[in-house]
């Protein structure tokens, strides 16, 4: 294993978390969010919060939780938000943060899969979810999503799911 392939996993280890309790979920159990109205009990507005545990087929595990104001939301710059939603907004790309998510990793793996095109339009779907700060290298040709990134993906795809 070369020092690119070592450090990058290094940096997937760090962005792991321990594994934890699995959260209650179910109809009716309102625990994340009685919690949340707990902790925000003097703040007029509220706020938000999203929070997720996830293993993957990769057997990798994932624990994470981000809360902001409700003032801090309306009062903050929404176009610079743009970007990293735009770049959620090609469903190859969805397509390709599913593969790697699955374990698919590197470029050529990525090419090898039906109906994704060229290895240029490949790249070029990668290179905007690189930027938009979806995706990182993790070592020549191979990419990963930050860990800080899974639970946020995950809960974006949540939204537009069917209640």
């Amino acid at each position: 294993m070369d020092l690119e392939q070592r450090v990058a996993e290094l940096e997937r280890r760090l962005d792991a978390l321990e594994d934890g309790p699995s959260p209650r979920v179910g109809a009716g159990d309102f625990w994340a969010l009685e919690g949340l109205k707990t902790q925000l009990a003097h703040e007029a507005d509220g706020g938000v919060l999203f929070t997720g545990s996830v293993r993957l087929p990769t057997e990798e595990r994932y624990e994470w939780q981000y809360g902001l104001l409700t003032g801090q939301l309306l009062d903050a710059d929404w176009s610079e938000a743009a970007e990293a939603f735009a770049a959620l907004g090609h469903a190859m790309r969805l397509r390709l943060l599913r593969e790697i998510l699955g374990g698919r990793r590197t470029a050529t793996e990525l090419a090898g899969l039906d109906d994704v095109g060229t290895s240029g339009q490949i790249y070029h779907h990668l290179r905007q979810l690189t930027a938009a700060g979806w995706l990182r290298q993790a070592g020549r040709g191979r990419y990963e999503i930050p860990g800080s990134r899974v639970v946020p993906l995950l809960v974006a795809l949540a939204t537009v799911q069917p209640v």
